[in-house]
């Protein structure tokens, strides 16, 4: 319940409350008029769930070509819901990034590997239909909190939830997974993950690492939770031993929440500056400076 007081706060706090200490900021594409579609589903077979099945779709107005970012929100895989994540979509898609932003079904309803599997199948309709809202499905970036930043890693080192929906690692232009955790113990999280050597192997990021993955940036809080820092580094490590190119970041004064929180507010906000860096990097796209407290 704390992290979603924290996330309610958005709604009613302006950033220049938390972000008093705010630099100038860099922007990517310029400056536009935010579009959200809500509520789209992305799979309505005979087992679609009515709520998680569904995501929302941020766009930079009027745009073309642009880059996508897509987002699965965390909440230690048992809460959560892209309704939370609004800002998400209109910090990324003002400056021209569009952004997607899922939600998928909650243990203990379901067990790995259902977690990853819709986040997957997320993927496969962002992939088919983004081209429909002016995106382009070649330049898509999967991006996670928390839980959220384990479904990313996984999405894009294990190939296997991929292949289902007839795609692959190459669809994928990046990663940014935030405060994930990359590495599970057998008997831990066992309500999540199932038991057993097999169950923890098949969910950790770190055991599938294999050489094809996209470029990588791994962030997380100076305050984050134990181990956050530890599995971060070792996650980029095993990358770079597969010569897969990975950067790992840590984010100055946030804890767990707060480096998502901040970031939602403003692109000025230092998570959110790395990623739009990393984004324009391997978009080809130029980045701009921007006095932020000119629009606050």
């Amino acid at each position: 319940m704390r992290l979603v007081s924290l996330l309610v706060c958005i709604l009613t706090f302006h950033p220049t409350a938390l972000l008093a200490d705010e630099k100038p900021a860099i922007m990517v594409g310029g400056r536009f008029e935010v579009e959200a579609t809500l509520n789209i589903p992305y799979y309505e077979g005979q087992d679609a769930d009515a709520k998680k099945h569904k995501l929302n779709l941020y766009v930079p107005k009027g745009h073309k070509d642009y880059p996508v970012l897509f987002f699965i929100h965390g909440g230690a895989w048992t809460t959560g819901d892209r309704a939370m994540y609004g800002s998400v979509g209109q910090v990324f898609a003002k400056n021209g990034i569009g952004t997607v932003v899922i939600s998928y079904r909650l243990s203990p309803k379901i067990q790995h590997p259902e977690h990853i599997r819709d986040v997957a199948r997320a993927f496969a309709w962002t992939h088919k239909n983004i081209g429909k809202y002016g995106g382009k499905p070649d330049r898509i970036f999967v991006t996670g909190q928390s839980a959220g930043g384990h479904l990313a890693a996984l999405l894009a080192t294990n190939e296997t939830y991929l292949h289902a929906e007839n795609l692959t690692l190459k669809d994928i232009k990046g990663v940014l997974p935030i405060s994930g955790i990359y590495t599970f113990a057998p008997g831990r999280m066992k309500r999540v993950i199932g038991e057993g050597v097999e169950a923890a192997t098949s969910a950790s990021p770190i055991k599938h690492v294999h050489g094809k993955e996209p470029p990588f940036l791994i962030l997380y809080a100076e305050n984050d939770f134990p181990k956050c820092d530890l599995m971060s580094k070792d996650l980029c490590k095993v990358l770079h031993d597969q010569k897969v190119a990975a950067e790992v970041k840590e984010i100055a004064d946030r804890n767990h929440i707060t480096i998502m929180l901040y970031s939602m507010l403003s692109e000025a906000d230092p998570t959110t500056q790395a990623m739009l860096e990393f984004i324009a990097k391997h978009s080809n796209l130029k980045l701009e400076p921007r006095d932020s407290k000119s629009e606050n």
